[in-house]
């Protein structure tokens, strides 16, 4: 049966450790490692070791995958997947396309529908950047709307969405 959840909240509130967390219990009912599919683009050094310390703490029992844009290329049918992050995700699109925000979430609604159709349990780990005040840089609040739009769009279809408030998960949906 498919399941989507969405966990949301502002940086180190926690996201990433909670979805971690609810991947490997999700993942014990099937008898099968969860799959974590990271997103992001190693940008520099310590960006390089932030993913490093993550992989270290999963452990084996994961499996590894990395995609920057096309997800529905992996057949992940019957797995617990863990995809971290949808912002980082949505940069890939964003820049891709020269900051063309309509284009992007087109583009990113498109792969997020066709990725979801495979029946898995599906978590996403996502940023809600709106949150602060608003960015006197264009591009950024050209990315900050394209971020929500998406935001809105994944917590629209999940049946879960909990909001992660320094380490606290606070379930909204």
């Amino acid at each position: 049966m498919k399941r989507i959840i969405l966990i949301t909240g502002g940086a180190r509130s926690g996201k990433s450790t909670y979805a971690e967390r609810r991947a490997q219990e999700l993942a014990e009912a099937t008898g099968q490692g969860p799959v974590y599919l990271a997103t992001a683009r190693i940008w520099d050094e310590e960006f390089r070791e932030r993913v490093r310390r993550h992989q270290v703490r999963r452990g084996p029992q994961w499996t590894n995958l990395e995609e920057e844009k096309q997800l529905s290329r992996h057949d992940l049918a019957g797995r617990v997947v863990l995809v971290d992050c949808l912002t980082l995700w949505a940069t890939n699109f964003f820049t891709d396309l020269d900051g063309d925000t309509d284009r992007a979430l087109e583009s990113i609604q498109a792969e997020f529908d066709a990725f979801t159709a495979q029946e898995a349990t599906f978590l996403f780990v996502t940023n809600e950047i709106g949150l602060g005040g608003t960015s006197d840089n264009a591009l950024q609040r050209r990315f900050t709307d394209l971020q929500g739009w998406m935001n809105q769009y994944v917590a629209a279809r999940a049946d879960e969405v909990v909001l992660m408030v320094s380490g606290i998960p606070v379930k909204i949906k």
